[in-house]
């Protein structure tokens, strides 16, 4: 039996019809070629456990597939597809007008967020679209208010950011950053920049602080520039860099253009072909700076000293 003879088997096996099975393979060629066992068992089998087959399919979930196909167009595989739907409440996917996923979509689209920054908001933030349009409104005013614009590219990771966090954890993590001198404005100015700092933990936040401020005295508006900064790990990965930048300024083979924080942002296989390997007889005891960290913290705390 050919694969696209079990297919079709399969399908029937599950309560599709011919027109349901024709209607499928029109809209999606590629099924025909699908290992039964291995892609389409898996995936019929969760709407199965939710009590929907053959018709059912057809009348309740494909509508809402439908919506969700248009936006995910690059999606071939249906892997972001299905991860959506898993994440949506059931309510919302069997009842696309009343449930008001249709309503968020179209109001999301009229904050200018389409195209791509519509698929990797509906991918990464699935619940933002859950939300009741009231709270939805109220993010994106909430955004306005702090000076985000519509037609800026960071409006997207704003919402995002924004919908992760309560609005107390917000204050909290407003209330840290002025108990370290920054103003309610400088803040501001970070979150519009670079939205996604927000999303850091509270301690990491904390710790990069503590170690750029404090430690190594960076200048607060060096730290607005950098912010990716504060959300790299200070054990794994600011304190092992720090070390390597020590000793490369301290032999005078620091280059024309280099900084800590181009030492900091590099990739790992750029950071050790650039700062590490490059420099010859050195390479190996700056390599050794640099894992030595990783025995353990209190190692990393004699580096810095």
């Amino acid at each position: 039996m050919s694969n696209q003879q079990n297919v079709r088997q399969f399908l029937h096996s599950v309560g599709f019809s011919d027109t349901h099975i024709q209607l499928a393979v029109y809209r999606k060629p590629t099924i025909l070629f699908a290992d039964v066992n291995k892609t389409l068992k898996p995936k019929i089998g969760y709407f199965q456990q939710l009590g929907l087959v053959g018709s059912d399919l057809e009348r309740k979930l494909i509508p809402c597939v439908e919506i969700l196909k248009k936006i995910l167009a690059e999606d071939y595989n249906n892997e972001d597809l299905i991860r959506v739907i898993r994440r949506m409440s059931w309510n919302l996917v069997m009842d696309t007008e009343k449930s008001g996923l249709l309503r968020n979509i179209e109001y999301v689209k009229s904050c200018g967020i389409v195209g791509s920054q519509l698929s990797r908001l509906l991918v990464r933030q699935t619940r933002l679209f859950c939300f009741k349009e009231p709270k939805l409104r109220h993010l994106v005013s909430r955004l306005l208010e702090m000076g985000f614009s519509t037609n800026s590219r960071m409006f997207v990771y704003g919402l995002h950011a924004l919908s992760c966090l309560s609005e107390e954890t917000f204050d909290r993590k407003l209330e840290l950053f002025r108990s370290y001198g920054f103003s309610k404005e400088e803040f501001m100015e970070m979150f519009r920049r670079a939205p996604g700092i927000l999303k850091s933990s509270e301690e990491r936040l904390k710790s990069g602080l503590e170690f750029f401020l404090k430690e190594i005295e960076f200048e607060k508006a060096v730290l607005v520039h950098i912010l990716v900064c504060l959300t790299l790990s200070i054990e794994n990965r600011v304190i092992p860099r720090y070390r390597v930048f020590q000793i490369v300024t301290s032999r005078g083979m620091l280059k024309k253009g280099w900084s800590f924080p181009s030492f900091l942002i590099s990739s790992e296989e750029n950071f050790l072909k650039k700062f590490v390997l490059s420099f010859g007889d050195d390479a190996e005891e700056l390599l050794r700076a640099y894992k030595g960290h990783k025995l353990g913290s209190s190692f990393g705390e004699q580096l810095l000293h």
